[in-house]
């Protein structure tokens, strides 16, 4: 049993006295007698008494109304230019020209022939010959985006079909997944939660899909299929983000501002609208005798109102005491921009990008406020980037290798059987980010380069390159440079940062060139 320990008495005109029980510190309002909780987020008075939020787990969340948050996101995206520039923006910062592999083997020779055998097997990547291998990154991103996950599923091919590779990759929709099919588990039999199959452990092991869209039915002229296809989960990626442990399927990235868009626009049609039958009205006639005519005129429509034309600089007779006043349409006034600028500001943090990505306004952008909202932006993309690689990059990755030594394709290296990942394992370079203020940037790698704060590689990596490749490019340019005798001042071994020539070597002849 608690014990209570009673309070001194307080005036009635007191705020809020502590209780403890059992070394808890709750209080009671003295004026309402009611327990009060310890957090403001927990208080049940009258301001927030309507608002009840539910407890229900995160997939009755989030299955719930699925469909309807797809749809709506898909139509937002289609016809709102803000939206489609701001997905368009993050598809081009996460992905960009594509994440792009550098295989991380330690057998030389082997990660050499890997990289050759990956590069030409991108061109041949998309089951249905549109895309190369980046491109599908930017679909599959794209896709995510819009309708919160996109399936990707591994399709094997034959060896007569002559590809790099006897693999390809289909993009799939969200819809191939049926939201609604679900089975208990029972002895011997897995359970399915939204079209997906886990086993005892929790682990996905397999995907139960529709061989085509739901909302193509019409199209290919009805006998619609609507029994799914069991496929392996390690023939499937399953691309979305994951917002809360234990999530199954994806949210759209436009639900948090989904209504607040809609409603943004309706805003916006009501003042088009306005302004469009506002404009209708270019004067009025006031006249005191309502059956004169004061413009003659012998075209009326059916009603006997007559037609009034005009033209610049038209002059027409009125009657004696007859005036026309012009009409004046009310502007739309100073807040409007102020108002539509603040709900774009909402609706570009709710989307994950900037307000200036989404609108193209630039306007009151200095160097130091654009530093300040690009560093966030990129930090942003770089988890998206990382996830985006562990997904379906780097799953890519270790199929395409993998049916390369079993086709023959490649030699298999030592240790193969044994430890393949070390082999199948490759770093994924992202698309580098643009200097805003190259001069003060380029300067600011060096200083960090030169005091160990950072490595080369870390700096190249950064801008989307690999250094290795960077090195293999630079000894290639300097090596053709000195077989055509040529001297450019770029060429730190014969100029210095500061623009003087260096000594050349006593053993080298000097060499004069552009």
């Amino acid at each position: 049993m608690s014990e209570t320990v009673a309070p001194p008495p307080f005036p009635e005109t007191a705020g809020p006295i502590r209780l403890r029980i059992k070394g808890t510190q709750r209080y009671i309002n003295t004026r309402t007698g009611e327990l009060e909780p310890g957090y403001d987020g927990a208080s049940t008075a009258r301001r927030v008494r309507n608002w009840m939020p539910t407890a229900d787990g995160v997939n009755r969340l989030t299955l719930n109304g699925l469909q309807w948050q797809r749809n709506r996101s898909r139509d937002l995206v289609r016809k709102v230019p803000w939206i489609t520039s701001g997905v368009e923006s993050l598809v081009s910062n996460i992905v960009g020209e594509g994440i792009r592999p550098m295989s991380q083997s330690s057998d030389e020779k082997f990660r050499a022939a890997a990289q050759a055998i990956f590069a030409d097997w991108m061109h041949e990547a998309d089951a249905y010959g549109i895309l190369d291998f980046f491109g599908m990154q930017s679909l599959a991103q794209r896709s995510e985006i819009e309708a919160g996950e996109v399936f990707i599923r591994f399709r094997r091919r034959l060896p007569e079909d002559g590809l790099t590779v006897p693999l390809q990759l289909q993009i799939i929709e969200a819809e191939h997944v049926p939201l609604a099919l679900f089975r208990a588990a029972s002895a011997g039999v897995n359970k399915i939660i939204a079209g997906i199959e886990f086993d005892a452990l929790g682990r996905r092991v397999a995907y139960h899909m529709l061989p085509e869209h739901p909302g193509e039915n019409l199209a290919s002229g009805g006998g619609f299929n609507l029994k799914t296809v069991r496929v392996p989960a390690d023939e499937v990626v399953h691309l979305f983000r994951q917002v809360r442990p234990g999530q199954v399927r994806g949210v759209p990235w436009l639900s948090p501002v989904i209504l607040q868009t809609r409603d943004l626009l309706e805003y916006q049609d009501a003042e088009r609208l306005r302004k469009k039958t506002a404009a209708m009205f270019a004067g009025f006639v006031t006249r005191p005798d309502p059956d004169s005519n004061p413009f003659e005129s012998e075209e009326s429509d059916h009603d006997d109102v007559p037609m009034v034309s005009l033209e610049p600089g038209t002059m027409q007779l009125l009657e004696p005491g007859e005036e026309v006043t012009f009409s004046s349409p009310a502007d739309v006034g100073a807040g409007y921009e102020a108002f539509m600028a603040t709900e774009l500001r909402a609706i570009a943090a709710g989307l994950g990008t900037t307000y200036e990505k989404m609108t193209g306004d630039l306007r009151g952008v200095n160097f130091s406020s654009a530093r300040v909202g690009l560093n966030e932006f990129e930090r942003r993309a770089t988890v998206n980037q990382r996830r985006l690689a562990f997904q379906l990059c780097a799953r890519v990755y270790a199929a395409v290798i993998t049916e390369a030594i079993i086709d023959g394709s490649l030699s298999m290296p030592t240790g193969f059987v044994k430890r393949p990942q070390p082999h199948l394992r490759a770093k994924w370079i992202a698309p580098g980010w643009r200097y805003i203020n190259p001069a003060q940037e380029i300067s600011a790698e060096k200083d960090s380069i030169r005091s160990g704060l950072a490595s080369r590689d870390e700096v190249v990596s950064g801008h989307g390159r690999d250094a290795e490749t960077v090195d293999n490019e630079n000894a290639a340019a300097q090596e053709r440079a000195d077989r055509l005798n040529l001297a450019y001042d770029t060429d730190g071994r014969r100029m210095t940062a500061q623009g003087q020539a260096q000594q050349a070597p006593a053993d080298e002849p000097t060499k004069t060139g552009a």
